[in-house]
């Protein structure tokens, strides 16, 4: 006898509304010919997972989240079919089916169900900002509006394929010097709560003034195991807190800032945000959408204030009716270099293919810039957590040179 299954279901009625609900059925197939024997026309039928041990784990705050990655390969995807003679409905179906994200096969779904009552695609995708950034929702409704969606596609696949490289390149390179810094922290912390305390007790038994860097390391323990408790509870506090203001204008205008002001690190965040808006103001000139929407929508994707605010200023004289590279020369920001290649495409009316040049340069300049930096942070974190902890057993075992004397 087969097993009776829950299936959700979201169906058309006759009068074109759409209604969800659960069905009993010991497959997928009963159920959309149940539904189909009750008028409605069947949009999507999932199992409903079950509970226990085959329930799948959810915790706020991590998962469910649209990457990148997923849009780059959605994007790919999708213009394949379209170019391949699919119909829009028809392709929105397998991508809902075939993503392996769960929240973007939902959205998608979501969105089929939009463009198929009359909506357009980039306004079907507008409603989801969480999803759909507003880049590729507008390179999208350009592309709608041209007649070219599948090339508009290709160019956002592009254009986040680049940007997954970048950060690929940032965070290879920050990985290991966090890595090796969480260690050292670890290992300090370890050593006051746990080690510390035993040879504490044995310098009491044995009397004596101990050496100044032993006092200063029983002090740091007796210190450290009075606040560990709230420590336990202020850390994940304080990140949860961090997770939720760090993109506020508030603090994004007192951090942006100190980045670029960075002794090494400043110059790397520089070349991303240059490269970040080299790349997507060149794929939305080349999509055709009015260069003061891409720079609105630019200016707030570059991922610096900084950038965002001179951005602003260069469209206010754009839409003076300034040319574009003249205000960027006023900011120190944007180097000599970007200034003149943008002024030189401007000229000869290939600004867009000057702008993925410069992108193209500033990745290079970046993955240089991260091989360097890796190259060089190697042996300063070994130095730096072998110094710490060298200096701690050090510190440790200095009193021990006297037991002998301390004993007799």
């Amino acid at each position: 006898m087969a097993a009776t299954l829950t299936y959700e279901y979201s169906v058309r009625d006759r009068s074109g509304k759409i209604v969800s609900g659960k069905l009993e059925a010991d497959s997928q197939a009963s159920v959309v010919q149940k539904l189909k024997s009750m008028g409605y026309a069947p949009l999507q039928v999932t199992e409903k997972k079950s509970g226990g041990m085959n329930a799948e784990l959810s915790i706020p705050g991590f998962g469910g989240k649209v990457k990148l990655k997923d849009l780059a390969v959605m994007s790919r995807q999708f213009a394949v079919m379209i170019n391949s003679g699919l119909s829009l409905l028809r392709a929105l179906t397998i991508l809902s089916e075939q993503t392996e994200n769960k929240k973007l096969a939902g959205i998608l779904g979501e969105v089929r169900s939009d463009v198929e009552t009359g909506n357009s695609l980039s306004s079907a995708m507008a409603k989801h900002p969480a999803a759909f950034p507003p880049l590729m929702v507008n390179m999208t409704k350009a592309g709608e509006i041209g007649g070219f969606l599948d090339s508009v596609l290709l160019q956002i696949a592009e254009n986040y394929e680049a940007e997954v490289r970048l950060r690929g390149k940032v965070k290879s390179a920050m990985t290991y010097p966090v890595v090796v810094f969480v260690m050292a922290i670890l290992s300090v912390v370890g050593m006051l709560l746990f080690i510390v305390p035993i040879f504490q007790g044995l310098f009491d038994d044995l009397g004596g003034t101990l050496p100044a860097p032993t006092r200063f390391l029983i002090l740091l323990s007796t210190i450290l195991k009075m606040v560990a408790p709230a420590l336990v509870v202020v850390l994940p506090v304080s990140f949860a807190v961090w997770s939720r203001v760090k993109d506020t204008d508030r603090v994004r205008n007192f951090v942006d800032p100190l980045k670029l002001k960075l002794p090494v690190f400043g110059t790397l965040f520089r070349k991303i945000a240059l490269s970040r808006f080299a790349r997507n103001l060149g794929t939305m000139m080349k999509s055709g959408v009015p260069i003061l929407q891409s720079l609105d929508i630019v200016a707030d994707t570059t991922g610096n204030v900084v950038l965002g605010r001179a951005i602003r200023d260069v469209q206010t004289s754009v839409r003076n009716g300034e040319s574009l590279c003249k205000p960027l020369a006023l900011h120190p920001v944007f180097p000599p270099m970007v200034v003149q290649m943008m002024s030189v495409g401007e000229d000869t009316g290939a600004l867009d293919e000057m702008l993925y040049k410069i992108s193209e340069f500033y990745d290079q300049e970046v993955e240089a810039t991260t091989e360097s930096l890796t190259a060089l942070i190697e042996p300063l974190m070994i130095g730096f957590l072998g110094g710490i902890v060298g200096s701690m057993i050090i510190a440790l075992y200095m009193p021990i040179f006297k037991i002998f004397d301390l004993i007799k």
